[in-house]
C-alpha cells in the first residue's frame, strides 16, 4: 500500500480542519443541511490519529500537553463567560488523551527497562490505570466532547507505539501506521454506539488515513490547528450573530 500513501501529515490536518469547518457551519448556520454534519464526521478520527502521531514524534511531550491544555483552558473560559456553557470542547478531550498517552508511554518504557525494579514497573502501570479511571470519572461529572471513548481514541492509536528500549521483535513490527489506523477503527465503534447513527460516517476517515505517507510535509504547520480552531469559531460566531441581527 506504500505506493498509494501520498497524504502528508499537513494534508491530513487540512482535510480534518475543512471537515470540522463544514461541521460547525452545519451546526451553527445551516442546520437544515445534514450533509455538512456528515462531512464533519471525518474531522475527529483524523485529528485523534494526528494527536497520537504528535505524541510519538514530539521531543517534549510535557510541552505538547501544556500547549493543548492551555488553549483548551482559554477556550473554555471564553465559552463560560460569553455563552454560559460548561460543555468541554475537543481540546479538553485531546488534553486528556495526551495525558493518558504520557502515562502509557512511561509504563511501556518501564516495562522494557531491564534495570528497572519491579515496583517501579507496577507503579507506572498503576498510574496509567489511575489516569483512565480519572478520565472516566471526569466524564461522569462533565460533558466532554466525544465522551470517555473520544478521550481514549488517540490512546488506542498509541498502544503499539513502542519505546526505543523495546527489544521484542513482534511488538516492533506492530509499531506501524496501518496498525495505528486499525486501532482507530476499533476505537470508533464505542463512540458510534454512544453518539448515534450519524457518527457512523466517521469510519470514512479511515480512507484518507490509509493514504498517510508518514511524513510531515514541507511546510511547518505545527501550530496550524491551535490557531485555526479558535479562529474559525470566532468567525462563525460573528457571522451567526450578524445573521440574527439582520
Amino acid at each position: 500500500m506504500q505506493k498509494w500513501s501520498f497524504l502528508s501529515g499537513n494534508m491530513l490536518k487540512i482535510i480534518a480542519a475543512l471537515a470540522m469547518l463544514a461541521d460547525h457551519i452545519g451546526a451553527l448556520i445551516f442546520p437544515q443541511y445534514d450533509f455538512l454534519r456528515v462531512i464533519g464526521r471525518l474531522a475527529f478520527p483524523i485529528f485523534a490519529f494526528m494527536i497520537a502521531e504528535g505524541c510519538k514524534y514530539t521531543r517534549n511531550i510535557t510541552r505538547y500537553f501544556f500547549m493543548i491544555f492551555s488553549l483548551a483552558f482559554i477556550c473554555q473560559m471564553v465559552y463560560f463567560f460569553f455563552a454560559g456553557s460548561l460543555f468541554m470542547c475537543v481540546l479538553v478531550t485531546f488534553s486528556l488523551s495526551v495525558l493518558t498517552i504520557f502515562a502509557l508511554n512511561n509504563f511501556k518504557t518501564m516495562v522494557f527497562e531491564k534495570d528497572c525494579a519491579s515496583v517501579y514497573k507496577f507503579l507506572s502501570g498503576a498510574l496509567f490505570v489511575a489516569c483512565i479511571v480519572f478520565i472516566y470519572a471526569l466524564n461522569q461529572i462533565l460533558t466532554i466532547d466525544y465522551g470517555f471513548w473520544g478521550c481514549m481514541l488517540p490512546v488506542f492509536a498509541s498502544v503499539f507505539h513502542m519505546p526505543k528500549n523495546c527489544d521484542v521483535e513482534i511488538l516492533k513490527r506492530l509499531d506501524n501506521i496501518y496498525v495505528s489506523i486499525a486501532m482507530i477503527a476499533f476505537g470508533l465503534f464505542p463512540i458510534i454506539e454512544s453518539i448515534g447513527f450519524i457518527q457512523g460516517y466517521s469510519l470514512w476517515a479511515l480512507v484518507p488515513l490509509a493514504l498517510y505517507s508518514g511524513k510531515r510535509g514541507k511546510l511547518n504547520m505545527k501550530y496550524f490547528f491551535y490557531i485555526f480552531y479558535p479562529l474559525h469559531l470566532v468567525v462563525l460566531d460573528l457571522i451567526y450573530t450578524l445573521m440574527r441581527m439582520a
